[in-house]
């Protein structure tokens, strides 16, 4: 207890120790002789000025407290990094959620690999899409997925469902889960490293008059969203975001049996003048929706032709649902700051082009708990931030970082006009880019690496090109000054 360099707790805990001592039966000589013992070694101490950069704990003191990590948010990306952190014995690790039956407004689609990576049960797959419908603004529609094999498919889920699930799955482990609000963090300095974060929530589950309550952790992971407190707290930069917008629509069986295994993605600058509108089937309706970074004053519109576009194949379904959140459109200026991190949207971890983030957001959660992890040794230092660079930031860049350049550059592409678009769903047609497109999804992993059929794309893409600005209409000019300033 004595060489605990964590300088606050040390005296908190030099003082519980004596009042240890002194409580147990002793002669006057043995009582003195633990007196000097223990002045003189917090005298040594206090002298010294050269202790480690990282704070260490003695492993033999049985009336330690654990070092205590706080993930804040329980989407895929909190519950994923919570999960690993609470299967270390020797960290006490806590979740925070606002809303424990929260259901994002999100298509729900995840990659064939992330469901045997994160050990997926099938109970919460709702659909198995096989099947892909592309729809151009002149309205062409391109089926794509012959080239999926038998065993290949695109997941849909519900968020409330797949969250709860890996939720509940972190507390089976031991993560205490806490449902509350988190308004405020209080964090120390940066060259502090050891002073612990100040957390401030309000209980969800103790009534509107509950009291705001603080707690003091050691490490948080940020897994909050595009509104992030905790992005908030370690000033992590504002990033670019789009709105999503989704209606749960519930249609007759008959129109259901059509969406069995298929999904639907129109594009033009009546769903979106950036992004696609999308027809994803659920459990027992579909979810309709659209998004956009660039006039989302008039998400309602585009929302409103997106379902025009898909017409009788939804005609007299009920609205049971609707949802909007911010999405972001990029990289957070900064994902760490001494102890604490992000992951997920708090990050900025959504491609553009596809708009997926589900499948990072785990991934992300996953890898920055297992850093956390690896850097406290068995819960006997604190983590610094070298250590989160070196085992969470550049590996996760590493693996991911070509993807997002890649759908960056097609959303530029594809996304920017109607031409654009309509040569997009053109391409489609190509077996190639069927194949390409699937397999970098499902595994995540950038794909083409066979040159002749790269030439022949390339000169495809020109050609679609040129086919895109014979056939499609014009994109409708709109003004939008005021939103256009607030973007980056």
């Amino acid at each position: 207890l004595i060489f605990d360099q964590r300088k606050e707790a040390h005296h908190q805990k030099t003082n519980k120790f004596l009042s240890i001592v002194v409580s147990v039966p002793v002669t006057k000589m043995q009582f003195y002789l633990s007196l000097l013992t223990l002045s003189t070694a917090t005298a040594y101490l206090g002298a010294r000025t050269n202790l480690p950069m990282t704070p260490t704990r003695s492993a033999r003191c049985s009336v330690e407290m654990k070092y205590k990590v706080a993930v804040i948010g329980g989407g895929p990306s909190g519950a994923c990094a919570a999960e690993i952190l609470a299967q270390e014995p020797n960290i006490e690790t806590v979740l925070f959620e606002r809303k424990m039956d929260n259901a994002k407004p999100c298509g729900g689609a995840i990659p064939l690999c992330m469901v045997e990576e994160f050990d997926l049960p099938m109970s919460i797959i709702d659909r198995k899409v096989r099947k892909m419908k592309m729809i151009s603004p002149t309205n062409r529609e391109v089926d794509i997925g012959s080239t999926l094999k038998d065993d290949e498919w695109i997941g849909m889920c519900r968020r409330e469902i797949m969250d709860g699930y890996l939720r509940n799955r972190a507390i089976e482990y031991g993560c205490k889960p806490i449902n509350a609000l988190v308004t405020k963090i209080d964090c120390p300095t940066d060259d502090d490293m050891t002073s612990p974060y100040v957390i401030h929530y309000s209980p969800n589950d103790e009534g509107r008059k509950a009291a705001t309550k603080t707690m003091e952790v050691d490490v948080i992971i940020g897994a909050d969203g595009a509104n992030s407190r905790v992005a908030k707290a370690i000033d992590a930069g504002e990033y670019n975001f789009a709105i999503a917008f989704q209606e749960r629509i519930k249609i007759s069986d008959e129109q259901m049996a059509f969406y069995e295994e298929m999904a639907e993605m129109y594009v033009g600058d009546d769903v979106s003048p950036d992004f696609y509108g999308w027809v994803f089937p659920k459990y027992d309706h579909v979810g309709v929706g659209t998004g956009t970074v660039l006039n989302r004053p008039a998400i309602k519109e585009y929302q409103d032709a997106t379902r025009a576009r898909a017409g009788k194949k939804i005609e007299g379904g009920e609205i049971i649902k609707v949802e909007a959140h911010p999405i972001p459109e990029h990289y957070r200026p900064r994902r760490i700051r001494n102890r604490a991190m992000l992951v997920g949207d708090a990050a900025g971890y959504v491609t553009k082009c596809s708009g997926e983030g589900i499948y990072f957001a785990a991934k992300s959660g996953r890898m920055a708990g297992e850093a956390v992890v690896k850097a406290m040794a068995g819960g006997s230092r604190l983590p610094t931030q070298d250590d989160i660079n070196k085992n969470y930031i550049k590996p996760y860049d590493a693996l991911y970082g070509p993807t997002y350049t890649v759908l960056d550059i097609l959303q530029k592409v594809f996304y920017s006009s109607n031409p654009a678009r309509e040569a997009f769903v053109d391409m489609c047609e190509s077996k190639y880019v069927q194949q390409v497109t699937f397999d970098s999804y499902l595994y995540k992993k950038v794909q083409g690496t066979n040159p002749v059929e790269d030439i022949k794309l390339l000169f495809g893409t020109i050609g679609s090109l040129f086919r895109g600005n014979a056939l499609a209409p014009a994109d409708k000019e709109f003004s939008n000054p005021v939103e256009s300033l607030k973007r980056l």
